[in-house]
């Protein structure tokens, strides 16, 4: 997978050097470039900004110096072999950035982060390589940054990670939250290590019992339980008839009951047990 950033802050990606994104590159998993902006200014200043239209407060990026800058990046990948190239904005106003997002991005071989500051970059320019290669406009969370290079951080990490070869086990996101299948809508349970005692807290008998089917309901039991204590609306958009009698049976004593159109409802005042 080949990434560019486009950025005025490049020192801001340092952090694609280590942990599982910096071994990727190391071991060529990924071909990262991450392009200065201000490279295409051509004033004292190196501006890449300029007021609004319309008045307001704030300023809003500039179109010459991302037209430049992008054009640039599009023609360094296309002669270096690349292919398939999309766009990824990241804003707060784009579509929620979700674990099914990520695996959508991780099949695709070229992906291009455009992290704004200010207001925003001129909309001219994303409606205008909108024409020519497909755009993600995503948005890490309901909160505004300084800038969208935090959110390129999450994205590459959430994406990279998914890439063959990159986890040492190629297993460990089958059962991470939010993943595709039995995990779609859940969040994973509490995990545990060695020692067995530890400041007189011990582990759950079932884990150490040997017995693989219990230890699997278990774990998607613990899954049910906190997702209804953290992220009850995930349990809201399920169809009832994507869990199983022991999961019914489960979400009835937490409290839960199928609704008429298919879904589940929180009785009032119900009390996890």
């Amino acid at each position: 997978m080949r990434l560019d950033v486009v950025t005025i802050f490049p020192e801001y990606l340092e952090p694609l050097n280590v942990s599982l994104v910096g071994k990727a590159r190391a071991r060529g998993q990924l071909d990262v470039h991450v392009h200065d902006l201000r490279d295409w200014t051509y004033d004292r200043h190196n501006t890449v900004d300029d007021t609004p239209y319309g008045g307001g407060p704030g300023m809003v990026m500039k179109t010459d110096p991302w037209g430049e800058a992008l054009d640039a990046a599009l023609a360094d990948g296309y002669e270096a072999g690349a292919h398939g190239p999309v766009m990824v904005v990241p804003t707060p106003s784009g579509r929620p950035f979700t674990q099914e997002l990520a695996v959508e991005l991780s099949e695709r071989p070229w992906l291009i982060f455009t992290p704004a500051r200010y207001e925003g970059i001129d909309r001219r320019v994303i409606d205008e390589y909108a024409t020519r290669i497909p755009v993600y406009e995503v948005s890490i969370g309901d909160y505004v940054l300084a800038g969208g290079e935090a959110a390129v951080l999450v994205v590459t990490e959430a994406v990279a990670r998914l890439l063959p070869g990159v986890l040492g086990n190629a297993e460990s996101h089958r059962d991470d939250s939010f993943a595709p299948g039995d995990m779609a809508n859940l969040l994973e349970g509490p995990v545990y290590t060695k020692p067995p005692q530890w400041r007189g807290r011990g582990i759950p008998d079932v884990l150490v019992s040997g017995h693989h089917g219990k230890i699997a309901r278990w774990r998607r039991d613990e899954a049910f339980r906190r997702t209804v204590r953290n992220r009850p609306d995930l349990i809201e958009r399920c169809e009832a008839s994507s869990f199983d009698k022991k999961d019914r049976e489960l979400l009835s004593i937490l409290g839960w009951k199928p609704s008429d159109d298919g879904r589940f409802w929180r009785r009032p005042q119900a009390v996890e047990e």
